[in-house]
């Protein structure tokens, strides 16, 4: 029996709306953890076009883009206001052309992210998107953004708790019907249990802390607290413990590798937070480090946990797709200080190939058990291979 005329022009909207869907999804948006660079941890509020075009140019010279980095986040006051027929407008007197400098952050090679809030003004009193969600969308996907951050912000003055699910699958639904692939940053502090639903509302990664300082007993707080996490974690949906602060300078350097090195062990998004254009080559070494960020970007996407802890003694594990295992043996105390991995604890029995992923040294074979001398806040970062 044929169709009619009208419930055939509701089919043809629903395939229609369906391959959109597809589209914009796409099966490769975030594959890996998200690598990049946001404004907000070094510049705050005091940002501008210049300052954005320095720091996606810094990006390309520093070799920070050959090595994986990729989103230029535009954070907190680029914000204006909504104009008569709702249309979102930057700050025109620090982003008098957002489309032009889309176009020449993608011209580098690399994407473009923003900061926007589900509430009626952002953390800092800037506008921001509730009732104007679709129209928003359209104007960031107009402008060539890529990678939204949705931060909760004001969202408690017109939310109750239990809708905030529901608040964050409807602008995905509207980033959905643009058309374009814009990667979908939940930005809620890890409330109502964010890692159990995010990836259900269109997230491809939520925070699961509050904010990070360039403090390394925060870092550490939040860093060491992720355990019991990994299995919300894998390619296209990522826990989020918040941004590098390496270069920041409230840290050491040992601390800086820290971090890093736990960052990578949970597949975490690294997204660098300090100033690019003035990094001194130990920051750089460090952000740019390749064996090191090859196991944040391991292919089988596995976030990893901890094996084995004692006193301010901790040893995380992360699976490799090669079979190896990126292993971090992480001294918290104030002195340094000697731990032994126990080849058991990570599921090897036998003799095992190791290396050292700061070093750049392959330290040989060993049987049953490895023994480190550990800076105080410092990392022994290896990977292990039977």
């Amino acid at each position: 029996m044929a169709l009619k005329p009208y419930r055939l022009f509701i089919l043809a909207l629903i395939f229609s709306w369906l391959a959109g869907v597809a589209f914009a999804k796409g099966p490769e948006l975030a594959r890996t953890p998200p690598m990049g660079w946001n404004s907000w941890n070094h510049f705050h509020l005091n940002i501008n076009e210049a300052v954005i075009r320095a720091q996606a140019k810094a990006m390309v010279t520093s070799g920070m883009r050959a090595a994986g980095y990729r989103y230029v986040v535009i954070d907190g006051g680029w914000e204006g206001y909504h104009n008569a027929r709702g249309v979102f407008r930057p700050d025109i007197l620090k982003f008098p052309h957002m489309k032009a400098l889309c176009d020449y952050i993608h011209s580098l090679g690399l994407k473009v992210g923003i900061h926007d809030s589900p509430g009626p003004v952002t953390c800092a009193g800037r506008a921001a998107s509730y009732g104007h969600e679709r129209q928003d969308a359209e104007t960031f996907a107009r402008w060539g953004i890529d990678y939204v951050k949705y931060d909760w912000c004001s969202g408690s003055l017109v939310y109750k708790p239990d809708q905030m699910k529901a608040a964050y699958e409807k602008f995905h639904r509207d980033l959905l019907r643009t058309g374009r692939p814009i990667l979908y940053s939940l930005c809620q502090y890890g409330m109502q249990d964010v890692w159990k639903w995010g990836a259900s509302v269109g997230g491809n990664m939520w925070r699961t802390t509050g904010d990070i300082t360039d403090n390394y007993y925060r870092m550490a707080y939040i860093g060491f607290e992720q355990n019991g996490l990994q299995k919300y974690a894998g390619p296209g949906h990522w826990n989020d413990p918040d941004m590098l602060e390496v270069g920041n300078g409230g840290m050491t350097n040992e601390e800086y590798r820290t971090q890093m090195s736990l960052w990578c062990i949970l597949a975490a998004p690294l997204i660098a937070g300090n100033d690019l254009t003035k990094m001194t080559p130990q920051t750089l070494a460090i952000l740019t480090n390749r064996e090191v960020i090859a196991v944040d970007q391991d292919p089988d996407g596995i976030q990893g946990h901890r094996v084995w802890a004692e006193g301010p003694l901790e040893i995380w594990m992360k699976p490799l797709a090669d079979g190896g295992k990126a292993v971090g043996m992480f001294n918290r105390d104030e002195h340094e200080m000697t731990i032994t991995l126990r080849f058991k604890d990570i599921g090897i029995t036998g003799p095992a190939q190791l290396r050292d992923l700061w070093a750049h040294q392959d330290l040989g074979t060993f049987n049953r058990a490895y023994t480190a001398i550990v800076p105080k806040h410092g990392v022994v970062l290896l990977r292990v291979k039977q």
